[in-house]
């Protein structure tokens, strides 16, 4: 009997059956894979695959990510003077200032 479902549904299924797993090692430790992952343009989970001799693949579109309650959504609404509701307007200012925070402190770091 055949499946009725598409075959990159298979995939997809495969991946939800994976397990996430917590490491606990040292503050300095977590730091130093930190930066062994930037170094590699890695994220640290796929810093710890290829250290395991795990596959992993570069992300097409990588992202950093950022949890925001409403509460949070008001408080930058206000600071940009903008509507609560419009969340991707407030996404965009959001992103604009934390890229130039740490585009400016690049340059300072370079003087």
């Amino acid at each position: 009997m055949k499946s009725k479902q598409p075959a990159h549904w298979k995939k997809e299924s495969k991946a939800i059956k994976a397990t996430q797993i917590a490491f606990d090692i040292s503050t300095e430790a977590q730091k130093q894979l930190k930066l062994k992952a930037i170094h590699n343009d890695l994220s640290p989970s796929d810093q710890m695959r290829q250290i395991l001799g795990l596959p992993s693949k570069k992300p097409v579109r990588p992202r950093l990510t950022i949890s925001l309650s409403s509460d949070d959504y008001q408080i930058l609404a206000d600071h940009y003077g903008l509507d609560p509701e419009d969340k991707l307007a407030i996404k965009e200012r959001a992103a604009t200032d934390i890229i130039s925070s740490v585009m400016d402190s690049r340059v300072m770091e370079k003087n």
